[in-house]
């Protein structure tokens, strides 16, 4: 098989960049200009300079031209062989040059050398990355806080590789991905695009499955009054794989939002939820009035009464005693999402009725036989006197206070032996 001459090889890369304009949407004007520097650059090292030179580049036959420019001058009187030729060289090439015309003559590749065609296939090659990387990050620019499904190529203990239909790479960090989640490779996966970095020159692509952002587009996608604009969402508060609040507030007077986002029989969530590994999704009609939205939030218990305190942005919440577990929720969640979904820290309290009042006892009162660690874990989770904890069911007080079983039997003597 014959070997490559230089200029074969030239023409190879201009199909080659071709290909790559074809494949990246990359404009003819860019196209050309970045080859032109490319054959300038090997030049420019070759002479000095390359002025004098004209490149003409035609990427859609795949072919190029390069003219050296020299002035005729006097024989033996040549002093820069790469802008000047000789009036004897000259009419060599056209017998009526005369001193002081311009000569353009085409340069055969042939003559750069191996060595600067090598240079030349270096620069393109690099040009085209800086190219592609750029086509990348402006591509992936657009499109943050959108989903996206992609192929799972390899997890490592930080970050999980995915590839979407180009090949292009897409990182999904541990610190992003739902616990529970667990990906093979092969299969597809959906997550938001969180960011794109652009990091040496070289684009991150950062997707996640834990930021508002994602539930936020599952829901837009599945719930046609959000597409249409009848309903807006106003804030999403996430323990992603635990619990998730919705605030939705509906344009149209016949619209329920709530209804609209859940579906018949939580048919709109039910997809979301198995996406989002058993996630449960508590949506709620949003309000400007903060005692209301507090009220909406801590759903499903039924909240007495709210104080707020605006400008340290905390609110106090007193509720009957059989409804402060529903209000904390399993691990204190409920609560917690409910003061991120209103921007309030909200401080759970049990209202005693005036009976009950005279005669319960302060869990305050007990320090010399419970340590007063304990006190403060059962407070966390909303008692505040004895008769409170002694009214509540023993599996609630061991899922919700970070107590041992043997600590909350313990507890629950000592506080019976009071009213004994």
């Amino acid at each position: 098989m014959a070997k490559k001459t230089q200029a074969t090889e030239a023409i190879d890369m201009i199909e080659v960049f071709a290909d790559f304009k074809e494949k990246n949407n990359i404009d003819r004007a860019t196209l050309v200009s970045v080859l032109e520097e490319c054959f300038r650059n090997v030049i420019a090292k070759m002479h000095g300079t390359d002025e004098n030179y004209d490149i003409i580049v035609n990427p859609d036959k795949g072919d190029f031209e390069i003219y050296q420019n020299r002035v005729v001058v006097p024989d033996g009187e040549v002093t820069d062989a790469n802008k000047e030729i000789s009036l004897s060289e000259a009419q060599k090439i056209e017998d009526d040059y005369e001193i002081g015309e311009e000569v353009s003559q085409r340069v055969d590749m042939s003559e750069f050398g191996r060595r600067a065609i090598l240079q030349l296939r270096q620069t393109l090659a690099s040009r085209i990355m800086e190219l592609e990387y750029d086509a990348l990050y402006n591509q992936y620019k657009d499109r943050e806080g959108e989903v996206i499904s992609a192929e799972v190529y390899q997890t490592w203990k930080r970050e999980t590789l995915l590839l979407d239909e180009e090949g292009n790479e897409l990182l999904l960090p541990r610190q992003e991905q739902i616990p529970g989640d667990f990906f093979r490779k092969g299969e597809s996966t959906r997550a938001v695009i969180l960011r794109v970095e652009n990091t040496g020159g070289k684009p991150r692509i950062i997707l996640s499955r834990t930021a508002p952002e994602f539930l936020q587009r599952m829901l837009e996608a599945e719930v046609p009054e959000i597409q249409d604009g009848l309903i807006t969402i106003h804030k999403i508060a996430r323990i992603p794989g635990e619990r998730a609040k919705i605030a939705v507030e509906s344009y149209d007077d016949r619209i329920d939002p709530v209804g609209a986002c859940v579906g018949v029989k939580g048919s709109r969530l039910r997809g979301i939820v198995h996406e989002l590994r058993g996630e449960n999704i508590d949506v709620v009609t949003w309000t400007s009035n903060t005692q209301l939205m507090i009220t909406r939030a801590l759903n499903p218990a039924r909240v007495n009464s709210v104080v707020l305190n605006e400008e340290e942005r905390t609110a106090e919440v007193y509720l009957d005693p059989d409804q402060v577990s529903l209000a904390i929720g399993k691990g204190g969640l409920n609560v917690k999402l409910a003061s991120m979904l209103v921007g309030y820290t909200i401080d759970v309290f049990r209202e005693l009725g005036e009976e009950e009042d005279n005669d319960d006892v302060s869990l305050d009162e007990f320090t010399d036989a419970i340590e007063p660690w304990i006190i403060d874990e059962l407070k966390k989770i909303g008692f505040q006197t004895a008769k409170g904890v002694l009214g509540a069911q023993r599996e609630m007080i061991i899922q919700n206070a970070d107590l041992e079983e043997e600590t909350v039997d313990e507890v629950l003597r000592i506080l019976q032996a009071e009213f004994e």
